[in-house]
């Protein structure tokens, strides 16, 4: 699991550092200190977390993290292999986590990943008010007991 959290940190990076939305607009060599607890030990900084891994022949594609809090949930991580991407393994993985509450689900996403949020609205997310100051991210929720609309 810590190398599919590298990689899609190291996504989310140079993707910012493209978009000129990141600390340092330098060429991205190592992530920024705040994820060396995520890739070093996954599962310590998400102890509090469902984590659930997307496997294909023996090789995990996918990775989605969710904290439940009182029966509500916030997806906190979201990522498929991109080889992999238009095959079904995010929307898998996003069901996968819808399943485990029947209550309000929440998650924020960078503006500029059209095709994640398209598949968030075909999953009953509509767009809210930020509860995260920083510029691009558009935040989501989806309201209790919401089936989807596939």
């Amino acid at each position: 699991m810590s190398e599919l959290v590298r990689t899609y940190l190291l996504q989310t990076e140079t993707e910012k550092i493209e978009r000129s939305q990141a600390e340092s607009p330098a060429p991205l060599t190592e992530l920024p200190q705040r994820y060396e607890r995520e890739v070093a030990d996954p599962g310590a900084a998400y102890a509090d977390c469902t984590t659930l891994l997307a496997v294909t022949t023996q090789e995990p594609v996918g990775v989605v993290i969710v904290r439940i809090d009182g029966g509500e949930a916030e997806i906190k991580r979201l990522w498929a292999d991109p080889d992999l991407r238009g095959r079904g393994v995010g929307s898998a993985l996003l069901d996968a986590a819808l399943a485990l509450t029947s209550g309000r689900v929440r998650l924020s996403v960078w503006e500029w990943r059209t095709p994640a949020i398209r598949l968030y609205e075909s999953r009953g997310f509509e767009r809210v008010a930020s509860w995260d100051e920083r510029a691009g991210l558009v935040c989501m929720e989806r309201s209790a007991n919401t089936l989807p609309l596939r």
